[in-house]
């Protein structure tokens, strides 16, 4: 009977694991095909180079008729991508700090009526409470946030995702041990500090991704001026 049992246990977990792999695939070749739409904006084909969004959310496993949520924004450019990941059994929440009228023309589009914008202050960022969601990310703008702002989404961001929920930071990497020195001049966070606020929210680091490391970055010039050549970190911290 034991052995039976045990049998049977091995079969579902390998069951598991191949349906997991699986849907990584899909997530992968769904992305490619995405990004080779000839109706996204030129300036968001042209970023794809440096962002590799294909290698991200297959770290991230993002798969079709999940929950999730890109914060900051911007002109949507994760937005886009993930309303086509989940597909119309799932919901991108966009979040921006203060509404822009050009993306909320965009999200009128019928590909784009997974996703609800949710402008407003990112430290009461209104994600549901419930915790109904599978993905969170922030690209590139978890540095643009005061320490107290951070902290507070952080908590808000747990309070949404499901146990097991995955939340993504992508951003610029400081040098080590330089904590907010480098936000607003060089526009970059040192990643352990990243860590630690994270952690402290109730999170903890599942894994880092090195699609978009460049060790040779001397970590010590402006992102903004000198555009794609930094060092970024690639974060996945689970719920528990």
């Amino acid at each position: 009977m034991r052995s039976h049992f045990s049998k049977a246990t091995g079969w579902a977990v390998l069951l598991v694991v191949m349906a997991t792999v699986s849907a990584i695939a899909q997530t992968a070749q769904d992305v490619t095909a995405i990004l080779a739409d000839p109706e996204r904006p030129s300036e968001e084909r042209a970023l794809d180079a440096a962002r590799k969004p294909d290698e991200v959310l297959k770290f991230y496993g993002v798969k079709a008729g999940d929950k999730v949520a890109d914060i900051w924004a911007g002109r949507g450019y994760y937005s886009a991508i993930l309303a086509q990941v989940v597909g119309p059994k799932g919901v991108v929440y966009s979040a921006n700090p203060t509404a822009r009228p050009e993306t909320a023309e965009r999200w009128k589009k019928p590909a784009f009526a997974n996703i609800k914008a949710i402008d407003g202050p990112l430290d009461q960022v209104a994600l549901p409470q419930d915790a109904s969601l599978d993905f969170v990310i922030i690209h590139l703008n978890y540095h643009d946030l005061t320490s107290e702002a951070r902290i507070a989404m952080n908590k808000r961001i747990l309070g949404a995702l499901k146990p097991g929920g995955i939340y993504g930071v992508v951003d610029h990497s400081a040098k080590d041990g330089t904590g907010n020195e480098a936000v607003k001049t060089l526009h970059r966070i040192d990643k352990a500090l990243v860590i630690q606020e994270v952690t402290g929210a109730g999170f903890k680091l599942a894994k880092e991704g090195e699609m978009l490391r460049h060790p040779e970055d001397p970590r010590d010039f402006n992102v903004n001026k000198e555009r794609n050549k930094d060092d970024r970190f690639v974060l996945a911290f689970q719920k528990p």
